[in-house]
């Protein structure tokens, strides 16, 4: 019998899992599918990231030690946002051969056609990941045309202050705090200054 994991979100306190909670075990049942594990996060928005979702979180642990086969979700909406973000859930997932059974989009990865239609969501999660890389890139182009300066801006460092405080006996790592920058920018400047 297969291991069946349910993973429930909402996005407010004001709505319930309960719906989603009855349809998935009904679908378990019906396919005999054990139920092994329910992972609920409630009132969590899915654009948080798997850090502000606990039970989330909980639910990716488990599947990387083996402890469900089947992870079972209402909907593609109740694990992420992000296509690419989900792409890459789906990828630890099935790395880790845990197949995915999500009910609106009628995907149940354990079925010839399943598998067709997750392998077409890599496809369009390449495409989407190549169509942002080319927006960034034409507006990064379009900052240097306009004259823009990219990247981060340089910290203007007061060399005679570095070098008093580097003569009074302050540490490297104090001139780093004192000034706001890092340990390595600090033995740099220090390096500069002795040359």
């Amino acid at each position: 019998m297969e291991r069946a994991a349910l993973y429930l979100r909402v996005s407010t306190k004001d709505q319930t899992t309960e719906n989603q909670r009855l349809e998935l075990q009904r679908v378990a049942q019906a396919k005999r599918w054990q139920i092994t594990g329910i992972y609920e996060d409630d009132g969590i928005s899915g654009a948080k990231g798997r850090d502000k979702r606990p039970a989330y979180d909980m639910m990716l642990k488990d599947a990387v030690r083996a402890k469900f086969d089947i992870l079972m979700s209402w909907d593609v909406s109740r694990l992420g946002r992000s296509l690419t973000d989900l792409v890459n859930v789906l990828d630890d997932l099935h790395s880790h051969s845990v197949d995915l059974y999500l009910h609106q989009q009628a995907v149940d990865t354990t079925t010839p056609t399943g598998k067709a239609m997750y392998q077409m969501t890599g496809v369009f999660a390449e495409f989407e990941r190549s169509m942002i890389s080319e927006r960034v890139k034409a507006g990064l182009q379009r900052a240097k045309d306009q004259g823009k300066k990219l990247g981060r801006p340089e910290n203007i460092l007061n060399e005679i202050l570095i070098e008093t405080d580097r003569h009074a006996g302050l540490s490297i790592r104090q001139i780093a705090g004192k000034y706001g920058i890092s340990i390595g920018k600090a033995h740099k400047v220090v390096r500069g200054l002795r040359k």
